[in-house]
């Protein structure tokens, strides 16, 4: 058995991106960070680490919901799926995990 769940808790980098697919579904791409903290045991200084995750809300409703109600610097709170996507520049693979 495998679970593919992933949590985020972060804080929006820029304001979310809407688009429509061809079909006309309503798409919202988030840019989020999560922040780790800690103290540097050898020298008592804080220390802090920020990863970027890409987000996309590929449901019509919560696509909306982003819309309407998440800006830059919105604190929010994510439940979903990763999923790996490969793709081709100048005959070089490239992977984005969003």
């Amino acid at each position: 058995m495998s679970i593919n769940t992933v949590v985020l808790l972060g804080n929006c980098g820029a304001d979310p991106e809407i688009r429509r697919t061809q079909a006309g579904q309503k798409v919202a791409n988030i840019r989020l960070a999560t922040s780790e903290y800690w103290e540097d045991k050898a020298t008592g200084e804080k220390r802090e680490t920020t990863e970027w995750h890409r987000v996309v809300v590929f449901n019509e409703h919560l696509a909306e919901m982003v819309e309407k109600h998440v800006k830059k610097g919105s604190k929010i709170h994510v439940t979903g799926k990763l999923a790996t996507k490969k793709w081709q520049k100048d005959g070089q693979d490239h992977y984005t995990t969003e």
